[in-house]
Order: C-alpha cells, then sequence, then structure tokens
C-alpha cells in the first residue's frame, strides 16, 4: 500500500509534519516558514497543527497516567 504511494506526496506529507513540529517548539527556520506560508492550502497546516495538538495532549495524559499508576506501587 504505501509503496504505491506517491514519493513527492510523502514527502510532502512528512514536510508538513516537520514544519508543524518545528513551529510548535519555536525554531522554524526563516526559509521553511517562508516556503510553507507561500505553497500550499493553509487547511492542510490547521488539520495538522489540530492532530499534532491531539496527539500531544493524549501522549502527556498517557504519561501522567503512568507515572501516577507506578507512584502508586
Amino acid at each position: 500500500m504505501i509503496s504505491n504511494e506517491n514519493p513527492e506526496a510523502r514527502r510532502s506529507l512528512v514536510s508538513l509534519f516537520g514544519s508543524i513540529a518545528a513551529a510548535a517548539m519555536g525554531v522554524q527556520s526563516t526559509k521553511n516558514r517562508e516556503r510553507d506560508f507561500t505553497s500550499g492550502s493553509p487547511m492542510r497546516f490547521v488539520v495538522a497543527g489540530l492532530i499534532g495538538t491531539i496527539l500531544f495532549v493524549l501522549t502527556m495524559f498517557l504519561v501522567v497516567k503512568l507515572v501516577l499508576r507506578s507512584a502508586g506501587h
């Protein structure tokens, strides 16, 4: 299935999430920021940002649950 995907689309998806992660951490380069603002639909970044935020919150929730569970022993 993955082998049938367009390599350009896969690279674009990796680039998209890389840009979202870099922007979230505050380390986005000027070159990449300008590339992001001049190409593609802003909705892609909104959706990817929401997905990234949801995954981050869920990860933090699970980590806290695991730490509290192990502290209860």
